[in-house]
Formats: structure tokens, C-alpha cells, sequence
């Protein structure tokens, strides 16, 4: 499922204010994983020396990506593997389909894939008769909500154990207790099978090795060693900007990646596959298929505001931070990517203000998540741009263009807005309450609906500043 389909902004945020589980759950999460990745990045000395060595790293790949996307391309050729370029999301689902067609498979695996959540290519397989089953234990459980995930590390971390419990019953047959145990052993046992009997399974890829061919996973599940080993016939999905030239690199982006998404030193499993299955090998795929996904990224690429925006490599370290997604959660945003790095990227892989020109509103600009981004993509900065061209684009409302109008109007007529600002405080006592201001008409409605805003000051700055003035000038002469 994509919540971008018939997606309604307000209704979605409303909705994620009003449910303080989630909000409460969301909180907790993010607490937890950033508070596990401050302890640790303690380990490794200097971190703002890493995260410098990762820039410089991602900043090379993406300014030389032709020359490393030829690399990968050629040495897993060499290897025995089939590389497909895929230009847009329609191009990936399509190459998909054609494997599918060839071999007559009717039934999948996959381990976790955000390129396959961005090109919503489960709805089409299944359209076509194929069962897909995700194999990581939240995107089971999501899967069976029929919910996207909501955030890009942590998929379900908006479910309770009760919930999940609700969601499995139906499958199972009989009620199931909720404890994690339990749980855990029924979706083991939906699966294991699923193992045993597919003959295709769809991976993601963390980063590609350019001059060996290899797919390095990074998960903590023993599933996408599974999905990527046991069946005949394999498909990686990657961007096309997720590569590093050699293991060297690698190092660094894993001690990053692993740090900063869970406060791990290193993920349970960092699996480095490079397939097909050659003579000697007692498992692994005997076709192999690598689909790289453009999907607007050469654009990017080319765009000299955004171009930093490709360093990402999908930690999650800034949705832990940011204000606005620990208060609403992923589903609010109604696009693939959520957090500071989705307000970022959606608009410009989907090339659509129209449709996505509300996220860059979606962030406090108080650069908790540059801060906290690893590979240091200056992302208040980028959404700062992103609302520059929005504007400049014309794609703003009717009601914000007034709002702003006014905004100038009063802003540039100061005894008109002290008139007005008097105003305000003399008649604000009807919105109040506990001396707040906590109610309001639309388009204050949208603030107070879940905040309050601290009352009026019954006289300006400026209207203070001349006594002010006089005080300071008094005790500046006392004191010669």
C-alpha cells in the first residue's frame, strides 16, 4: 500500500495528532535509538572526524558516479550477473515483471527494500497473481496491516504487541498471546517455509562495491541472508547512487551506518554477497539480476542546490531527532521516505511541487537533523531551498499569499501594527486558557488544534524600546 494514493494532508496530520499512542510510541523509539547511538559514537574518539571521512567519501562517489556506476556494472557482468538500468519507477516494475514472465514464478521473497517501497512494487506483483512475502519480521507485520512502513529503519514501530497479535489470529487460526516470544515463533513458522520452497527472492542493497561487484545488506535479521542465498533466482534493487569504490570505504560507511541507524557497532548481520552461484559454492543464487533504479537521481545529480542530498545512506539518524516527525510519525507525510531526508528527496525524485510541496513545511529548521546526519548533508539548509522554490514556482495557496500579504502590509506600517498588536491583547482573553492562547479561528485553528501559543504582550518591543532607551542612557552615565 502507498499512502501517496488519494492522500489528504490535513486529515493525515489531524488523524497522527489525536493518536497519542503513537505519538507516545514514536517518542519512545526515537529516544531509545538516539540515545543508543550517542553512547556509542562516544567509542570510536573523534565522530566528527568520521563523519568528515564520510562526507568526503559519499561527496567522491556521487561527483565521479558515471565512472563507479561502469565499474559495478562491468565487474558484476564479469562475474556472471545481469545488470538492468532502470530510468523511472514504471522501468523498474517492468524489468521485474519480465524475470517473473521467463521463469513462470508465481510466488516471492523479499527481505527488506526501500527501492521496492519507492516504486510500489508489491501491488503490481500481486496484481499479476504472484504472492509476495516480505521475510523482515516488521514488514511482515505491516504487510499483513497493508500499511506502509513508518519510519525507515524501524518499520512498525507504531504497533503495539496486541495489535500484532490481532493482525497474526486470522492467519493462525486461534487467538495468540501477545508476549514477543510467541509472536516472534509464529512468524517464524509462517516463514520458514516460504524459505525452504521459493525459487526468486527480492533483496535491497546498502552499498555496492564497485571494483569487486559485491552487495553488501546490512539488517538484524537472518532473513536477507536467507532471501539473498537460498532461492534459484535472485534480484537486488539499489539507487543508483549507492555505491563505494572499494571495501576501504566501506569500513568507514558501515561504522557509520550501523552507529548511527540503531547504536549498534556493527548490525547483527553485514552479509557481502557476490553472486551468481559459482562451481564449489554450497548455496546462492544461480541467476542473478541487479536493477538499478534512477528515478529522477541524474537530475539531482545534476542540481548543484540538492546534489548533497544523494550522500544519504538511508541510517535514519535524523528522523530520531526531528521535532516534527517524533510528534506525527511517518504516515503523515504520505510519501515513501518520512523525516528531514524525506522532505528532502520526495519532492525532488518525484519532481512535483504540486503534489509534494507541503513537506518542506514539515520541519522546525532548528538543524537537529544536520547535526545528527553522519555523512553531514546540511538538510535545514536544502529544506530552507525547497521552500525557496516552491514560492518561486508559484506553487503556494491562495490563503498563505494573503496571509503574507497582510504579513507585509502590517510589517512595513509600524503604527498600524501597534494598533493592531493592542488590539490582539485587549480581546485575545476570548482564545485563552491558563494564560495561553488555546483556540482559535482557521488558519490558527491548525497550531491550536494541538499546541498552545503564548498570549500577546500588551505593548511591543518597539513601543518599550524609547523608556528602555532613556534607563540605559541614565545608568551609562552613572556609571562614567
Amino acid at each position: 500500500m502507498s499512502l501517496d494514493n488519494h492522500y489528504d494532508v490535513d486529515a493525515a496530520l489531524d488523524k497522527a495528532l489525536k493518536d497519542d499512542f503513537l505519538r507516545k510510541a514514536t517518542r519512545r523509539a526515537t529516544d531509545r535509538l538516539r540515545n543508543n547511538k550517542l553512547a556509542i559514537t562516544e567509542e570510536l574518539g573523534n565522530w566528527e572526524e568520521w563523519r568528515q571521512v564520510g562526507e568526503r567519501i559519499r561527496n567522491h562517489v556521487v561527483e565521479n558516479l558515471d565512472y563507479y556506476l561502469d565499474m559495478l556494472i562491468e565487474n558484476v557482468e564479469k562475474n556472471g550477473g545481469h545488470v538492468h538500468l532502470a530510468k523511472t519507477p514504471e522501468d523498474g516494475v517492468r524489468i521485474v515483471q519480465e524475470i517473473f514472465k521467463k521463469h513462470g514464478f508465481k510466488s516471492v521473497i523479499k527481505s527488506k527494500s526501500m527501492i521496492t517501497e519507492e516504486i510500489h512494487l508489491n501491488p503490481v506483483l500481486e496484481k499479476d497473481g504472484i504472492e509476495v512475502v516480505e521475510t523482515d519480521l516488521a514488514e511482515y507485520i505491516i504487510q499483513i496491516a497493508d500499511e506502509p512502513p513508518s519510519h525507515i529503519i524501524v518499520p512498525a514501530m507504531h504497533k503495539t504487541r496486541e495489535q500484532i497479535a490481532k493482525l497474526f489470529e486470522p492467519i493462525a487460526g486461534h487467538p495468540l498471546e501477545s508476549d514477543t516470544p510467541t509472536l516472534t515463533k509464529f512468524a517464524r513458522e509462517q516463514l520458514r517455509e516460504k524459505f525452504l520452497t521459493s525459487k526468486i527472492g527480492i533483496t535491497g542493497c546498502n552499498f555496492a562495491v564497485a571494483d569487486t561487484g559485491t552487495i553488501t545488506m546490512v539488517t538484524n535479521e537472518g532473513n536477507g541472508r536467507l532471501t539473498s542465498t537460498m532461492p534459484e533466482v535472485q534480484i537486488t534493487m539499489m539507487g543508483m547512487e549507492r555505491i563505494v569504490p572499494s571495501y576501504k570505504e566501506l569500513s568507514v560507511l558501515l561504522n557509520l551506518l550501523a552507529r548511527s541507524a540503531t547504536g549498534q557497532r556493527l548490525s547483527v548481520y553485514t552479509t557481502m554477497i557476490t553472486p551468481p552461484k559459482r562451481e564449489g559454492d554450497i548455496d546462492g543464487p544461480k541467476e542473478w539480476h541487479l536493477v538499478i533504479l534512477d528515478h529522477n537521481r541524474s537530475e539531482i545529480l545534476g542540481d548543484e542546490d540538492f546534489r548533497s542530498s544523494l550522500r544519504c545512506i538511508r541510517c535514519g539518524a535524523c528522523f530520531n531527532v526531528c521535532p516534527v516527525y517524533r510528534q506525527v510519525g511517518g504516515h503523515a507525510y504520505g510519501s515513501v521516505y518520512s523525516g528531514p531526508i524525506g522532505v528532502v528527496i520526495t519532492p525532488l525524485l518525484e519532481q512535483n511541487y504540486e503534489k509534494w510541496g507541503h513537506l518542506p513545511y514539515y520541519s522546525s529548521l532548528c538543524a537537529a537533523c544536520s547535526e545528527a546526519c553522519p555523512v553531514r548533508i546540511p538538510l535545514q539548509d536544502l529544506i530552507v531551498k525547497h521552500r525557496d522554490r516552491k514560492v518561486l514556482k508559484g506553487y503556494t495557496s491562495g490563503v498563505e499569499k494573503k496571509i503574507f500579504k497582510y504579513y507585509g502590509y502590517y510589517f512595513s506600517h509600524p503604527k498600524t501594527l501597534s494598533k493592531f498588536v493592542r488590539l490582539g491583547s485587549k480581546f485575545q482573553f476570548i482564545l485563552m486558557r491558563n494564560g495561553r492562547i488555546a483556540s482559535g479561528p482557521p488558519p490558527l485553528s491548525n497550531w491550536t488544534n494541538s499546541k498552545t501559543l503564548p498570549p500577546v504582550a500588551k505593548q511591543m518591543f518597539r513601543d518599550q524600546w524609547p523608556e528602555l532607551e532613556k534607563k540605559l542612557k541614565t545608568m551609562q552615565r552613572g556609571d562614567q
